[in-house]
Order: structure tokens, then C-alpha cells, then sequence
């Protein structure tokens, strides 16, 4: 099952706002570099959660409780079928018993090829297995 990786500034949604939510629909997405790794996710595939911001860190665990769909307000598809502004619905699973920052990734080799490390600014990505391996260890996820 693919793991992927979603940013959110905590001060507009964060790891502890879903967790009280219980559920959300994760929008908001409109790089077409993000939107393209968003429509691979799949029900049942799980995300880590980091925060921008100050806090730059992996901070929780969440899992795709529905696939891609069009987001209402900004309807339309691609040339092949997908919705062109896509969004998923999330649920929590758990907080990370340590947060993994960017600092302790940047100056750790083993990241050195991650899309979080090498393009920063991307706000949805996929994470290769031998990295959410690395994450689940040092985050207790």
C-alpha cells in the first residue's frame, strides 16, 4: 500500500484539528505536480502529515478514506477523465511520538533523494518505501 506525504500550515489545518475532526476533505491543491501525485492516492493508502511553517516536521499519520474526486468548487477534468482540481477524504490514524523536522532530514544522507528534501515546496508527494520505512522508525509511527 503507497504512502504519500501532504503539507499544511498548522495554523490553518493541522495534525490536531484532523485528529478532533475525526475526518476531512483534503482541498486546497492547485500545483500540477501535486494535483498529479493527489490523483494517485487511493482509499485505504496512508499519508504522513507535515506541518509548514515553523514547525517543519512530520507530525502524524492519516489514512485516504476516499479516493480522488472533483472538488465542487472548482469542477472540471483532465483530458483523461480526472478531476482536474482533486481532493480526498482523510481520516486520522496517529501522532507521530516524535516528530521528524526537516533540519534532522536535510542532515540525514539517507533522505538526501526525498522529493521533501530535494523539492521543498512541492505540497503532495509520494514516499518511497525505504523512506517510510526510515519515517515509521524515528517518528514511532
Amino acid at each position: 500500500m503507497p504512502t504519500h506525504l501532504f503539507k499544511t500550515e498548522p495554523g490553518t489545518y493541522s495534525y490536531a484539528d484532523l485528529a478532533r475532526d475525526k475526518r476531512t476533505a483534503w482541498e486546497g491543491v492547485t500545483n500540477n505536480a501535486a494535483l498529479i501525485h493527489l490523483r494517485n492516492c487511493r482509499k485505504g493508502d496512508e499519508v504522513f502529515i507535515y506541518h509548514t511553517g515553523d514547525e517543519k516536521a512530520i507530525v502524524g499519520l492519516a489514512r485516504v478514506i476516499a479516493s480522488p474526486y472533483e472538488d465542487p468548487a472548482k469542477p472540471g477534468q483532465t483530458p483523461s477523465g480526472e478531476p482536474k482540481f482533486a481532493m480526498v477524504d482523510l481520516a486520522p490514524v496517529k501522532a507521530a511520538k516524535t516528530p521528524l523536522t526537516l533540519a534532522a532530514m536535510k542532515a540525514d544522507r539517507r533522505f538526501a533523494s526525498f522529493a521533501l528534501v530535494t523539492h521543498s515546496r512541492l505540497s503532495v508527494m509520494p514516499v518511497p518505501p525505504d523512506i517510510d520505512s526510515l519515517v515509521r522508525t524515528l517518528t514511532g509511527l
